[in-house]
This record gives C-alpha cells, structure tokens and sequence, in this order.
C-alpha cells in the first residue's frame, strides 16, 4: 500500500511511505498495526485510493504517542492498494506439524503452493531474487506428497512444473547455473517436451560452457518452437 498520515491543521504527513518507488510488502497485524488502518484496508479492492478519518479510539488512543501525536488525536489517512496477496491459509499451513500438513487436503496444499509461488513471482518482479526463491522452495517442499489416483498425480505435476521453471529461471538470475540445470532437469523429468524448461536448460549449460549439451537442448527447444525468438537468439550466441 501507498499510505500518508495526517493530523488536524497540518499540510505535512505525520507519516508516509509515498516517496518510495516500490513500497515494502505489509502485513496485517505485523507491520500494519494501527486498528482503523487494518479495518479500512480490509474493506478496499486492489487500486482503490481512500481517505479515512479515525476517531482517537481507532488511532492512537487518549494517551497519543508523543511528542508526535497528541492526546486524543483524531487522524486522517489516504491510502492507495498496489496489490495484494490471501496468505492467511498459507501462514496457517506451514504452522502445523510434518503429520498434520500430511492430513491437509490436497486442493488446499495445491491453494498453499500457488500462493507461494505468486509471492515468489512478486519478489522476482522486484528483483529480489535470493527471496523469490526461498519462496519457490517453500512451494516446492510441499508438493512431493504421494498422489491417491492419477488425476491427482496430474494436477501435483502441474503445480511443481511451475515452481521448478521459476526455480531454474530464478537460479539464472542468481548466476548460479549449475542449480539452474538440476531444476530445469527435474522440469523435464514431468514433460520431456516442455520448450521453456529446454531453454532454461541450455542456457545454463551454456554458462557453464558446456557448449555441446547447451546446443542439445537449445535445438530440442527450437524443434517443438521453432519461431521463438529466444530459443534461436540463444542458439545465434552459442553458435559465436
């Protein structure tokens, strides 16, 4: 969120965090901690700007919180939702025990897998690639449960697909090939035919100087696209 902080009589915030670029992720009840605040927002869709006016009672209540606010300050706040994330079955998950997580339904694992990996696709937007990936693991990690039919079995190889590419890509970024390989390869190990974890393949091996497996998998990759345009960039360079 975007947020500024006004008191009565004042043209200046009290607080903001509106100078930043990219505003940190907040959580409810941890970083947002102001009881009108946490209220308001919950009653706000993604892009809504809002003004809020708090009674003392939904601030900082009779005693203020000198020298800045003074007692029984009533306060206005603007407020702007960027983007927003439901990680409330995700952080009840990963509360529970090994054995208790065993016993949880697999569409709500799958729910929890897919709320970690758009975390992960957050930070990765933002370039905080060494969170997106703890992030990525975290989804990983649960999805090695054993399947009770092969639809179910589908869907579990469909969730972990996603999160290995982000891994490998994610590896890249971290200029660390070797881990990149290992994720694109467990990818291929799900669909042998799948052009982006080739592709993510072949360029680690190529960074890694591995030219000949770089052009297996770059060649395998443009078989199955052949008008991808970075598939035959990647190829053009590993041919220099």
């Amino acid at each position: 969120v975007k947020y500024s902080g006004y008191l009565e009589h004042w043209d200046k915030p009290f607080c903001t965090n509106c100078y930043s670029k990219s505003p940190r992720l907040m959580k409810l009840g941890k970083d947002i901690t102001l009881g009108g605040l946490e209220i308001g927002l919950l009653t706000m869709k993604k892009g809504e700007v809002a003004r809020f006016v708090f009674t003392p009672d939904y601030a900082y209540g009779r005693q203020g919180c000198p020298p800045l606010i003074p007692p029984n300050a009533m306060v206005l706040f603007e407020v702007e939702v960027l983007d927003f994330l439901d990680s409330d079955e995700s952080d009840t998950f990963f509360e529970l025990t090994a054995e208790q997580q065993d016993t949880f339904p697999l569409q709500k694992v799958l729910k929890v897998a897919d709320t970690e990996r758009e975390f992960g696709n957050y930070l990765y937007r933002k370039r905080h690639f060494e969170g997106a990936k703890d992030r990525y693991k975290r989804a990983f990690s649960i999805l090695g449960r054993s399947p009770s039919s092969e639809a179910e079995q589908c869907q579990i190889n469909a969730s972990k697909l996603l999160v290995l590419l982000n891994l490998s890509l994610t590896y890249l970024k971290l200029e660390c090939p070797a881990q990149a390989l290992v994720y694109g390869e467990k990818a291929l190990e799900i669909d042998q035919r799948n052009a982006k974890a080739l592709f993510r393949c072949g360029q680690a091996c190529l960074c890694m100087t591995e030219y000949e497996k770089a052009r297996d998998f770059l060649v395998r990759a443009q078989h199955i696209q052949p008008f991808n345009h970075d598939i035959n960039n990647e190829l053009k360079k590993l041919a220099r």
